[in-house]
């Protein structure tokens, strides 16, 4: 780094914007060659124990900095559709589920996007697997170890498997970025993690404890979240790690590479008090190379927020959005036949284990299926998730039980005792089917990507309907997620967004994609900005369509391949 002189900006080789899975990969490849390295995430860093947990603190955990909020969850609404972010340092790995399955090397489709075609992937599954095996090995894989106890005993993996099973299905354990067991010991829930040097926390992590928080942000450090690996990589080779820092513009510079402008947020600003943060000083840092990775629509933003200072910029930029085929749905009161062939409750028990355990894949026409291809996968929730749900059925609990109670009172009031009451404490929590029989069902696969994505007033707009060209898809999810449910002996149950015309996505995708020409995409198949040297992206804006699976292994396998072509490139450290 160059520090500021006579009012110049400090000067980096390389700056990164976002730390998610594109922007962690990058900035530890690079800092790790030697570059000086200055990452810019807006969020705050979240060591064990830090994510909010009492109504008050998850009150305040999303982001709106206008509003004094600087939290974890950013919900962005469109039209059609409602997007789910994170905002810390990790980014999406704090409240992902942790899933590392490949993109299928039949799904790199290539269609002539001239002539009606959707999607032109100009990089192939064996481009990708190199990529895909360093990701792994560096972030670190494990399955869930379901040959052992006590994890031979989850409910919601063997019902789902079953379900999968008695359905013909193909059912997989996936794999997960979570240390279930340290390497050559046998798994064991709330075990020390050994780590071969500190993380950058410095804070001791333990085995996963099966509470089914890691959407919510793991407080065990079980998750191998980017903060604990390639981030811990690149502060421990040099890089700056700078929190609360939010990117409002960039141009190029003379003479080279690009002027970043960014504001730093005070998490002190009082919750709920509006802040004026137009008004907030701009800060300018300088580097050679740029990398944005804020993902799909925080660079999606950037990109067209600054597109005046772009001159020639391709005019694909915006196109080609995909919520990757998100889909929530349920599986309700699952019920089962007992020995005397009566329905009675099923456990599914969907707060024991990781969110995300087990999933069906279903093929599409590109393999001899039908329609396009998808995931079906298992979800979860947190453990008091489940006495939320059960605050639902205590009217009826409480009613149920007032004959018990009004017998124990007359009991009480005529002078007898009852030394135990266990029976009656027990009955006031009703039956508990709702909460232990219930089954979210997280598909996720080929939709079409034909949003597109504009600015208007300032503000990122998305033109994306369900009930467009990709209707036919989230009827075939819908529909195997009614087979499953009925296997379950549960009632299906849309999410309620469904009925209003929208879904959610936790997977953007789309709007910077990726071609062979300006033509065809914004970057080339190497993550470098056509027509602007230096200028970089690594996110999932650069997916010419879905991955299909779970998107975050093959962002940072793609973040990974475009770090070899930065430093390739032969313009070493300034």
């Amino acid at each position: 780094m160059v520090p500021s002189v006579g009012g110049a900006p400090e000067h980096f080789d390389a700056i990164v914007v976002g730390s998610g899975f594109g922007g962690s990969v990058t900035a530890a490849r690079l800092a790790e060659a030697g570059w000086s390295v200055c990452v810019l995430e807006r969020g705050k860093a979240y060591p064990p124990t830090t994510f909010p947990r009492s109504p008050l603190a998850m009150k305040r955990n999303f982001w709106d900095p206008s509003e004094g909020l600087h939290g974890m969850f950013d919900f962005w609404s469109f039209s059609g559709i409602d997007a789910l972010c994170a905002s810390g340092l990790g980014g999406g790995s704090l409240i992902y589920a942790n899933v590392f399955l490949r993109k299928d090397e039949r799904w790199f489709v290539k269609e002539d996007l001239a002539k009606g075609g959707y999607e032109d992937w100009p990089v192939t599954r064996a481009d990708l697997d190199p990529h895909y095996d360093e990701v792994e090995r560096r972030i670190g894989v494990q399955r869930f170890p379901l040959d052992q106890s006590p994890y031979d005993q989850t409910p919601k993996v063997l019902a789902y498997r079953e379900a999968a099973e008695r359905l013909g299905l193909d059912w997989l354990l996936a794999p997960l970025a979570v240390t279930f067991a340290n390497d050559g010991s046998q798994a064991v829930p709330g075990e020390p993690i050994r780590e071969a040097e500190p993380n950058l926390h410095g804070r001791t992590r333990t085995t996963c404890q099966m509470c089914g928080e890691c959407d919510i942000g793991c407080n065990y450090g079980s998750k191998n979240t980017l903060d604990y690996n390639y981030l811990t990589y690149a502060s421990r080779a040099g890089a700056e790690l700078r929190t609360l820092c939010e990117v409002r513009s960039f141009e190029p510079a003379e003479g080279g590479g690009y002027t970043v402008h960014y504001v730093h947020h005070d998490p002190a600003s009082p919750e709920g008090q509006p802040v004026d943060t137009s008004a907030l000083g701009l800060q300018r840092i300088g580097c050679k190379h740029l990398i944005l990775s804020a993902g799909t629509l925080g660079t999606s933003w950037l990109m067209l927020r600054n597109r005046a200072a772009l001159p020639g910029l391709s005019d694909q930029l915006g196109l080609g959005f995909s919520g990757n085929g998100d889909l929530l749905t349920f599986a309700v009161r699952a019920k089962r036949e007992n020995v005397e062939r009566k329905q009675v409750a099923r456990e599914i028990e969907p707060g024991i284990g990781p969110v995300i355990t087990s999933a069906i894949r279903m093929p599409d026409e590109l393999e001899g299926g039908e329609g396009r291809g998808f995931y079906l996968e298992d979800a979860g929730f947190p453990q008091f998730g489940g006495w939320m749900l059960e605050m639902l059925e205590e009217p009826e609990a409480i009613a149920k039980t007032l004959p018990k109670f009004a017998h124990y009172v007359w009991s009480l009031i005529h002078g007898q005792r009852h030394s135990e009451v266990g029976d009656l404490a027990s009955a006031l929590l009703g039956n508990c089917d709702l909460s232990s029989g219930l089954l979210p069902l997280l598909g996720m696969g080929r939709d079409i990507p034909g949003g597109k994505m504009s600015l208007q007033e300032g503000s990122l707009e998305l033109d994306w309907s369900k009930d467009g060209r990709s209707a036919p898809y989230f009827d075939r999810v819908r529909k195997l997620s009614r087979e499953v449910a009925a296997e379950l002996g549960a009632d299906f149950l849309d999410n309620p967004i469904w009925h209003v015309n929208r879904v959610i996505t936790v997977h953007s995708l789309g709007g910077c994609r990726m071609g062979r020409s300006a033509r065809e995409g914004v970057v080339d198949p190497f993550g470098r900005v056509f027509g602007h040297p230096g200028l970089h992206i690594a996110d999932g804006s650069v997916m010419p369509g879905p991955v299909g699976a779970n998107p975050s292994l093959t962002i940072a396998a793609l973040a990974d391949r475009f770090a070899d072509a930065i430093l390739d490139e032969g313009k070493g450290p300034s």
